[in-house]
């Protein structure tokens, strides 16, 4: 995946992920990206800027009192000659500042004077990430223009298992082409569906099938490397959204139909989903009982 001649920010917030950005680094760079990197002062408490001075080969950023540019503003002059600022992993208080607009150090004030793209790859523990306030700063972060890559389910540096590992810094790669609109779908807005549907019967018991959702997920996550506007529309699966589209979770035919016509208009349409064939005429409210 080419990223030639592309100048990145990457920045770097605090959390056991940040271990996983010095990969990142290496591959952007491979890709053929000239990459800057700014890390919060939390982020240097697990990972040194030395390791990424080394892999970028350029100094790291780490204050906002910093006099590299001269003129102390250098989240003015980094912004304005990148095509992106990436920050990843981006912790469950940093999502906060963005949702908020705080400046309070180089990162968040570069974040807020930035003149480019902004994609963030979150990093949280699961519980965290599906806490009230997070999906609040997510829905507000989705309404100004933010990218969001990931996350991903998994085991977590915790023990627990769940949503909020971070995306795989390949994955990562290989989702910003579509980002920087140099892919082939570059403008182009993608509706896809995938996965079984689920009619009930009763409160315990439906019918579904056996669809994995896998082939809709892969359909989506190509249209995304492709530079396209993807809406993942999917009934119940354990897959992760795929990196750099976005997701709709339904459960029934009528869910699914309903979500769709709510999308439209779009470019292209692609229906994966297995939906149900047959459908009760009203499911019971209550189990049905086996001599009913």
């Amino acid at each position: 995946m080419s990223l030639a001649n592309k100048k990145i920010i990457l920045g770097v917030t605090g959390g056991i992920a940040a271990y996983k950005a010095a990969e990142l680094c290496r591959l952007l760079i491979k890709a053929g990206a000239e990459v800057r990197v700014v890390m919060t002062a939390a982020a240097q408490q697990f990972v040194g800027p030395l390791t990424f001075q080394a892999l970028s080969g350029k100094p790291v950023l780490t204050s906002l009192w910093e006099a590299a540019s001269g003129d102390g503003m250098e989240h003015i002059h980094l912004s304005r000659d990148a095509d992106l600022l990436l920050v990843a992993p981006v912790s469950a208080d940093f999502l906060a500042k963005l949702a908020h607009g705080r400046a309070d150090d180089l990162l968040s004030t570069l974040c807020l004077a930035r003149a480019c793209t902004l994609a963030v790859a979150p990093a949280m523990n699961r519980e965290m990430w599906a806490a009230a306030p997070t999906r609040r700063n997510l829905e507000q972060l989705r309404a100004d223009g933010v990218n969001l890559l990931g996350p991903a389910a998994g085991e977590q540096a915790c023990g627990e298992t769940g949503l909020g590992r971070m995306q795989e810094p390949a994955d990562i790669v290989a989702a910003l082409p579509g980002l920087l609109g140099a892919g082939p779908l570059a403008g182009k807005r993608v509706l896809i569906t995938a996965g079984p549907t689920f009619e009930p019967i009763d409160p315990v018991r439906g019918l579904t099938n056996l669809s994995s959702g896998k082939m809709g997920y892969a359909v989506a996550q190509a249209a995304a490397e492709a530079g396209a506007e993807v809406c993942l529309v999917s009934g119940p699966t354990c897959l992760a959204t795929p990196v750099g589209g976005r997701r709709i979770g339904v459960h029934s035919a009528a869910d699914m139909r309903r979500a769709v016509l709510a999308e439209l208009p779009a470019d292209v349409f692609i229906a994966v989903a297995a939906v149900a064939d047959y459908r009760v005429d009203a499911a019971a409210t209550q189990k049905i009982k086996k001599n009913t």
